[in-house]
């Protein structure tokens, strides 16, 4: 009995233990088996069809559609003793900026001083000026009679003086030769009457000497018409001569000395001309920028702050207030004419082939959450946005201009919005995710699933929305694709645009368009300025397009170069707008790079 007992505990044992062992077995074949990394790693999507909508999504900014933009024109650094309020309705004449004139209203007083001096100045040249021209004139005058009474000496002693003195001469030396003949006679008889004794020795005596005398007298008359024909003559008429000479270079001198005297006058006067108009357009410029310290509307507008609009004059971020310094040529105020929107975006140049002018842009307001606006692209950037090439010369971005409809009274200068620029719409089509897409040899394929394997296959795309591409040709309906090729990885996100009922126009459409709308408003006006910053604009974009590589980096880095101070000093600050909100572009022909973590 003991026996069989023991007999029955051991197969007890023996079957509890077998239970157990089955059980393990059990639990072993039937546990869930292991996935491999490979098949881990392995997310199809299938192959689908339906409404695509091709679009491109971009941040952006309202802006006024036109704006008058209210600058600081007083010179040097200004406080602002008076501002308008932001947002304020103002009409034409209004009083928007009071500028400190204290300044200038010193430099006024001064100025008017200087002015009075510079009159009295050009006063006294203007008189020192007929002076001189009357001086000079005496001066000549009196030179001319000189130089004609010294010829008139000249003829009167040839023609006049000389020959009456020779004839006086002449007539003396006559009458010595007479009065010496009577002498002589007079002797003669003298001494045959002495010699006889009927004449006194003192009565011969005498008239020998009255003889002698009238030879003397005779020798002497002879002596001076020799004289003044060989000496007196001569020297007279050489002096006379050299009068004249003198006499004309004194005339000739005089005549230079009174020109020179005359344009040195006439440049004073000149010079003080020039001086009182230099202080009185000094004067009248000092005035000008006393009434300019007081800025008023030229029409009627919304005031809105520069700085509230984002611009930053050198980097500083202080908002707009009484007391600030500003400069000259600072933007202030921008003053909508109108309440007609634009909304600005960015565009990537790798989305640059995808868009053209005239398509449409559904607009959603941040600040307006449900509201939709439509628009259309009536503009884009020839070149790169600079600001953005100088904070990231990698970064090339194109200022794109959407003209929206309606707004009036609901929208805001400076108010984000997000622009879905819809590109293409297609009521059936087949699509699979971006990230499906891959280019091997240059060419688009996918990979199929195969059972375990996989199949790589051609497929013709068109354009993608950043979400699905469009597949023309080599996928049916159904098929599953890998959705991590071997290439990256990438994740599916569905499409979930629905079609809307607009009318998109074709590229050349669009151009016929803008080309007639230009036509039209240069047909409208004829602007000098704008036709100047057209053809500047035209120059910059030929020059552009000749350039190499090289060569138009070079000129970029220029251009960001002359860039103010404030755009190295980023975004973000107080008061600053939000950076936009950009999407990482896409690979060439439609392949998107794969996101940093990737989800099923």
């Amino acid at each position: 009995m003991a026996a069989k007992r023991s007999f029955f505990k051991t197969l007890l044992r023996w079957l509890f233990f077998l239970v157990i062992i089955a059980a393990v077995g059990w639990w072993y074949w039937q546990r869930p088996k292991p996935i491999s990394a490979e098949q881990q790693s392995r997310i199809f999507a299938k192959v689908e069809r339906g409404p695509l909508v091709i679009n491109l999504t971009e941040a952006g900014s309202i802006k006024p559609r036109e704006q008058i933009v209210i600058k600081s024109q007083v010179e040097g650094r200004n406080s602002i003793l008076y501002i308008v309020p932001e947002g304020q309705r103002v009409s034409k004449g209004d009083i928007l900026i009071e500028l400190d004139s204290s300044t200038q209203q010193d430099k006024l007083v001064n100025q008017e001083i200087t002015v009075q001096n510079s009159n009295a100045s050009y006063t006294q040249a203007m008189e020192n000026m007929e002076v001189v021209k009357n001086q000079a004139k005496a001066d000549v005058d009196k030179a001319e009679l000189a130089l004609r009474f010294a010829k008139e000496d000249l003829i009167k002693y040839k023609d006049g003086d000389y020959p009456k003195t020779l004839n006086e001469l002449e007539s003396k030396v006559t009458l010595a030769a007479e009065e010496l003949q009577r002498a002589r006679d007079t002797l003669k008889w003298s001494k045959t009457l002495f010699e006889e004794k009927y004449l006194s020795e003192t009565e011969y005596r005498s008239d020998e000497l009255s003889c002698r005398r009238a030879e003397l007298n005779l020798v002497t008359a002879q002596n001076n018409v020799s004289l003044l024909q060989e000496y007196t003559y001569k020297r007279q008429i050489a002096q006379l001569e050299s009068d004249v000479a003198q006499s004309e270079m004194a005339l000739e001198r005089i005549r230079r000395s009174t020109r020179a005297n005359i344009v040195q006058a006439e440049a004073q006067l000149r010079a003080r001309e020039l001086e009182q108009n230099r202080q009185r357009k000094r004067l009248e410029k000092i005035k000008d920028q006393i009434a300019k310290s007081t800025i008023v509307a030229p029409t009627d507008g919304l005031v809105i702050y520069a700085t509230s609009a984002g611009n930053r004059w050198r980097g500083n971020t202080e908002p707009l207030q009484e007391g600030q310094e500003v400069f000259e040529r600072q933007e202030l105020i921008y003053l909508p004419t109108a309440d007609t929107f634009n909304a600005e975006v960015k565009i990537h140049e790798t989305y640059l082939k995808k868009i053209y002018v005239g398509l449409p842009v559904r607009v959603r307001i941040d600040a307006l959450p449900g509201q939709i606006f439509m628009g259309k692209i009536t503009k884009i950037a020839p070149l790169p946005d600079a600001q953005s090439m100088f904070m990231n010369p990698d970064l090339k971005v194109y200022n794109t201009i959407v003209e929206l409809e309606g707004g009036d009274g609901v929208l805001k200068s400076g108010m984000n919005c997000e622009a879905e620029i819809i590109i293409e719409q297609h009521e059936d089509a087949l699509y699979v995710p971006i990230q499906c897409v891959v280019r091997v040899g240059g060419k688009p394929v996918v990979y199929l699933k195969d059972g375990d394997d996989l199949e790589r296959r051609d497929v013709e795309i068109g354009l993608d929305n950043n979400r699905m591409v469009h597949i023309i040709s080599g996928l049916q309906e159904g098929e599953e694709v890998l959705i991590t090729p071997p290439l990256q990885d990438a994740v599916s996100i569905r499409a979930t645009d629905e079609i809307a009922d607009i009318d998109i126009p074709t590229r050349e459409q669009a151009d016929a368009a803008e080309a007639l709308k230009q036509a039209a408003n240069s047909s409208r006006s004829r602007n000098g300025d704008g036709q100047a910053a057209n053809a500047d604009r035209s120059k910059i974009r030929e020059q552009m397009a000749n350039m190499s590589e090289e060569e138009r980096a070079e000129f970029i880095k220029k251009m960001r170069a002359r860039r103010p101070q404030q755009n190295r000093d980023g975004e973000g600050g107080e008061g600053q707008p939000a950076a936009p909100r950009r999407r990482r572009p896409p690979s060439q022909d439609g392949a998107a790079p794969a996101p940093a973590n990737p989800q099923p």
